[in-house]
């Protein structure tokens, strides 16, 4: 083992270990191999979580099936070198599913999949916001502009019409709008009655209702009692194809 590099621990004990710092041009499934078979030294691993996308390259979560397990791991294991990188370790700052699966069963795992989503669309929606701010900030004024602000102002053809600046009027996408107990439904097939879409969305937890719009066409509300019921609904049904076609319809969170 080479020598030990100091990982910083900063979440308190779990069975879940959090690896960075890995080699990033390595296969996924031999980096998961050459993981299980370090860890596996350890403990029991009762699953191994590595992904290829951009944000989790270089990342993986090893679930151990107790903590004694994850805490004799993080001390051995920190800073030995995989693929000439020392690996750096700590406890991972949430349950792992595999974790919950088996020590609070299929209800709380459900639940906690349900959290889960819930988090991770507050932040897109948070991160959409951000973006939304940044094209809304003003421009650094430059001494050509300073000079045409000191002239008398003149009447702007067109006065009173809206900017078809996109920055002027942008809004969250309904793709990033964080959740609530409100589903807007679009794309829904004519012949589609409030029976047939309680049919797909009254199976999920707290459902109340379905809302069409008289005057619109192929577009619905469908309420639940809390933000759980609508999550689940939504993932589950977006996307889902309707009608002869099988059209996919859109689902997200009603606009607050």
């Amino acid at each position: 083992m080479a020598a030990v590099v100091q990982g910083g621990i900063t979440q308190p004990p779990n069975s879940t270990v959090y690896v960075k710092n890995l080699e990033e041009r390595i296969k996924i499934d031999d980096l998961k191999e050459a993981l299980t078979e370090i860890f596996s030294e350890y403990g029991t691993v009762i699953d191994l979580i590595a992904k290829k996308n951009i944000k989790a390259r270089g990342q993986a979560f090893v679930v151990f099936d107790d903590v004694e397990s994850a805490e004799r791991a993080i001390k051995e294991v920190q800073g030995f070198e995989l693929f000439e990188k020392p690996m750096l370790l700590d406890y991972a700052k949430t349950r792992s599913d595999a974790t919950v699966q088996k020590d609070g069963g299929e209800e709380e795992f459900e639940l906690h999949k349900r959290r889960r989503l819930a988090e991770k669309e507050r932040k897109q929606a948070q991160q959409a916001a951000e973006e939304q701010k940044k094209l809304k900030r003003p421009a650094i004024p430059t001494a050509a502009d300073a000079a045409s602000s000191a002239r008398p102002a003149k009447a702007a053809r067109g006065a009173g019409l809206k900017s078809s600046n996109p920055a002027a009027g942008a809004v969250v996408p309904d793709e990033y709008l964080p959740p609530n107990k409100i589903l807007f439904v679009q794309n829904l097939p004519e012949d589609y009655d409030v029976d047939g879409l309680t049919q797909i969305f009254g199976r999920f937890e707290g459902f109340r209702e379905v809302r069409l719009v008289p005057t619109r066409k192929g577009i619905a509300f469908v309420e639940y009692e809390a933000e759980a019921g609508a999550i689940s609904a939504k993932e589950s049904t977006s996307g889902m194809g309707l009608g002869a076609e099988s059209k996919p319809i859109k689902v997200t969170y009603q606009r607050q």
